[in-house]
């Protein structure tokens, strides 16, 4: 039951936080900001360096949190998703589908979100057990794409990262979205070490969502 529960805290919160940052530390600083926001899902991307060990910190942080989830992203292979899931990652996630990563992720009962762009990609990756496919990059298609893919495709869980931004992460989520990735627009406020704005737009984030949901 592992995965379907860190699967339904992912779809709760409706919001993964894309973390990419210059240092280990500004990344655990982003990271805590947005779970200080409300923000629950966090995505350790591996173009931080020392990424394994950031994500093992924030496992370490938030053993007690039940609601925060801590995964990887920017995971090409199955070698670095390995790597990934030894340091306590939770989820695994690839800018593009890779069949070895699905199996690997589905050895260990880790939810395997990969990027796709085509609906010939979205159905290898349903095939292969894939439970939530990323939208990426959401910039290329925007929120009416998601309306016609789940046409041919009602069963599908989609995730869009890339173009989703406060106005219109609603439409998103309206048109079937079960969650959104977020990143640079989220994050950029550590580069002049403003994490409080990061908390604040994470809350923004998070309430826009639940309306969308009519929560």
């Amino acid at each position: 039951m592992k995965k379907v529960n860190i699967l339904s805290k992912v779809t709760e919160c409706g919001v993964v936080a894309v973390v990419r940052a210059d240092s280990k530390e500004e990344a655990v600083n982003i990271s805590e900001a947005c779970v200080k926001g409300g923000i629950q899902g966090i995505e350790v991307t591996f173009t931080v360096n020392g990424a394994d060990e950031v994500i093992k910190e924030l496992v370490a942080v938030y053993q007690g949190n039940e609601n925060v989830v801590i995964g990887a992203g920017t995971v090409l292979d199955a070698a670095t998703a390995r790597i990934a899931i030894l340091a306590g990652a939770q989820f695994v996630v690839s800018p593009a589908f890779d069949e070895e990563t699905a199996r690997l992720c589905n050895l260990y009962q880790v939810p395997y979100m990969p990027g796709c762009m085509t609906l010939t990609e979205m159905k290898r990756a349903l095939e292969a057990g894939v439970d939530i496919v990323k939208l990426f990059p959401g910039s290329a298609f925007g929120p009416d794409f998601v309306k016609a893919v789940k046409a041919p495709l009602p069963q599908i869980n989609i995730m869009p990262t890339g173009g989703v931004d406060l106005e219109n992460v609603d439409r998103w989520i309206r048109n079937g979205c079960v969650a959104v990735g977020v990143g640079g627009n989220l994050v950029a406020p550590a580069k002049t070490g403003d994490y409080d704005k990061i908390t604040e737009y994470a809350k923004q984030y998070i309430e826009k969502v639940q309306a969308a949901r009519g929560l």
